[in-house]
């Protein structure tokens, strides 16, 4: 059993801690919001009185916040109160640049440390099934890969630091630009006449299959777990897919790289976000695309 230290207990990270409650470990959490306690303290998480607190005897910190600036705050902030020998593991999603800043306060503080970004949204962070894409030494990898397994289904060690974040942009990227593609294909359809179940019959199992067909559908009936089934209701939001779009843009102009398609799906998320519907599962994109003259 390990000692963890748990900073960010919000929607992927309450979950997170409980995951590694039920894995027998002890967590010490913290979170500047009441209610994300108050939720997480039920799961068995011990709220601690300030994030210094959570960490001090921690073997292990995990951080879970919103963006790069935070996860340098949070870390020029606990480093110098941590327990010697203890690993951080930061599973934000944040610039690469930023993430190697993080890794570089850890070293330079005798610690060893990984970034390592998830993918599989709440849904995921609840069912224990994330899949992590993880950056950082062999060492560290070693010692973080088993508490890692206790939230989720698949580790993948992609490399030195910021690895993690670099497959974690990339993939989201993917990720934008297939679920336009599929919302494309589902309205011309319409247009066509063609069902949704005959389309989806059709592309799920041809060379049009893909993850945003065939586990987020963003048409309701084929997939009855997808959020079209439920009004939207966000498993991951559009401000996030927003949030991890911008993130590709920003890596693409460092590393030189052409992203025509990444580009033109910021643009897309952008103009959704704007009109209000930055709340709504990131699927929901299908109607911005049917509203498009």
């Amino acid at each position: 059993m390990a000692r963890i230290g748990f900073i960010g207990l919000g929607n992927m990270g309450g979950p997170m801690a409980a995951n590694l409650i039920r894995a027998g470990h002890h967590v010490d959490g913290f979170d500047l919001a009441a209610h994300c306690c108050t939720a997480a303290a039920a799961q068995g998480v011990s709220i601690a009185s300030s994030a210094k607190a959570a960490i001090e005897a921690a073997d292990i910190v995990i951080t879970m916040l919103p963006a790069g600036r935070h996860v340098i705050e949070c870390y020029t902030h606990l480093l110098p109160h941590a327990k010697i020998g203890s690993l951080f593991i930061d599973c934000s999603t944040i610039d690469v640049q930023t993430a190697r800043l993080a890794h570089e306060a850890a070293r330079a503080a005798g610690l060893l440390s990984l970034d390592a970004p998830v993918s599989g949204g709440v849904g995921g962070a609840v069912a224990g099934t994330l899949t992590f894409m993880v950056g950082g030494s062999e060492e560290a990898f070693g010692l973080g890969e088993k508490i890692l397994a206790s939230m989720g289904r698949k580790i993948v060690h992609c490399g030195e630091a910021g690895a993690g974040q670099a497959a974690k942009i990339c993939n989201n990227m993917i990720l934008g630009i297939s679920m336009i593609a599929v919302s494309e294909a589902f309205v011309l359809a319409e247009k066509l006449g063609l069902s949704h179940q005959a389309l989806f019959d059709v592309a799920s199992t041809s060379s049009g299959q893909c993850w945003s067909l065939t586990s987020y559908c963003p048409v309701p009936g084929p997939v009855p777990a997808s959020p079209a089934n439920q009004d939207y209701k966000p498993g991951f939001a559009a401000a996030l897919m927003l949030k991890d779009l911008r993130l590709s843009q920003e890596a693409a102009k460092n590393a030189g790289a052409a992203t025509s398609l990444g580009k033109l799906a910021t643009d897309i998320y952008e103009q959704f976000a704007a009109a209000g519907h930055e709340g709504a599962d990131f699927s929901a994109i299908i109607n911005a695309v049917r509203a498009a003259p």
